[in-house]
């Protein structure tokens, strides 16, 4: 077998997370003080997967191009190619076929996160040599996801987002195939929504007699497409930090699994883990839950806050109330006056300026 490539789709609009991706492209929303997008690459290229095609928009492809660069920074060759209108991923496959050639390859959501990696699901690509392997995950919620009918753990149908799901079991954002995949999209009709389903694709493949394979997600899976899942992402992905605490501390109270980086400065203050602080962050009279990311150049004055992530150059200064399962977009400015406590949970654009009365 041909060495397989990587394709990430890093295309949507990502309107469920706005006002943050009015300013920035979604697959680069930091968890745990690194954009979605990276842990793909970084999945890809632990498996063994270095040559990698990502599949951008023109209106955040600039973005997406500036974080990631040529790929040298992950250990892997970065080709930048352009879906010009979000038509769906087998679209999107069809967009990268000059790209992809006749190898193999992993297909990965740029929004995705991956607990375990790919390690285990390439190997198993590598020695059955299917037509596609395809990941699933139980979920409570079926009718938001593509979702398998099985028979044992042959595949017998799958279907977008049904109303009346089959199964719980949903396709998890990685996909791997062979080169037959090009056809199959070529051979389907877009869908009610007009895009042409990845779905809709494998299940060509299915009916054409091409051997499909699944195999159930071992570990955690995270679509971060909206709020609460960025949050839950954050959460999982902290969970795993060793503790490395190196800036400068005076008065402060470090406890647990906390990252915090050489130029913060921690002042008066608690910083309780899981957690992670960024380069040039300032916490001064402040408490920092479990299950936070304060991200660089923040300062938290005065203020308490959990499980939450704070976006770059962001200021959060005299909060009377806690702050949790909130996300700040960069160089948000969030300040009170006089008020009566109160918790605040909130979605907040970059550049955005608040003060609390």
């Amino acid at each position: 077998m041909e060495p397989l490539k990587g394709l990430i789709l890093s295309g949507g609009a990502g309107t469920r997370l706005r006002p943050i991706t009015h300013t920035s492209a979604k697959q680069l929303v930091p968890v745990a003080n690194k954009p979605v997008l990276f842990y793909g690459i970084e999945a890809l290229v632990d498996a063994g997967v270095k040559e990698i095609g990502i599949i951008i928009a023109p209106e955040t492809g600039d973005e997406i191009r500036a974080a990631a660069g040529d790929g040298s920074q992950f250990g892997a060759e970065i080709t930048y190619i352009v879906q010009d209108k979000p038509a769906g991923l087998a679209h999107a496959v069809l967009t990268a076929e000059e790209f992809i050639g006749g190898s193999p390859f992993v297909m990965y959501l740029g929004d995705n996160l991956l607990r375990d990696g790919l390690r285990g699901l390439v190997s198993t690509f590598e020695e059955h040599g299917p037509d596609a392997l395809i990941l699933l995950t139980p979920v409570d919620d079926p009718w938001h996801y593509g979702v398998a009918e099985l028979d044992g753990e042959r595949i017998v149908r799958l279907v977008e987002k049904p109303k009346d799901p089959p199964s719980n079991m949903a396709l998890v954002g990685v996909y791997l195939f062979g080169p037959h995949i090009f056809d199959a999209a070529r051979a389907i009709e877009p869908s009610a929504r007009g895009e042409l389903e990845i779905t809709d694709a494998i299940q060509q493949l299915i009916d054409d007699g091409s051997h499909v394979e699944s195999r159930t997600v071992k570990g955690w899976w995270k679509d971060t497409g909206q709020l609460a899942d960025m949050l839950e992402a954050n959460r999982l992905v902290l969970e795993d930090i060793e503790r490395s605490v190196e800036g400068q501390l005076t008065e402060a109270k470090v406890e647990g699994r906390v990252q915090i980086a050489p130029s913060a400065r921690i002042e008066r203050s608690i910083v309780r883990g899981p957690a992670i602080i960024g380069e040039g962050a300032r916490i001064v009279d402040s408490y920092i839950g479990p299950y936070t990311a304060v991200d660089d150049d923040v300062t938290i004055e005065r203020s308490e806050v959990e499980h939450s992530i704070i976006l770059s150059g962001c200021t959060v200064r005299d909060l009377e109330s806690r702050m949790e399962a909130s996300l700040l977009g960069k160089n948000v400015k969030l300040t009170r006056g006089a008020t009566i406590p109160r918790t605040l949970s909130m979605i907040v654009g970059d550049r955005s300026e608040i003060t609390l009365p």
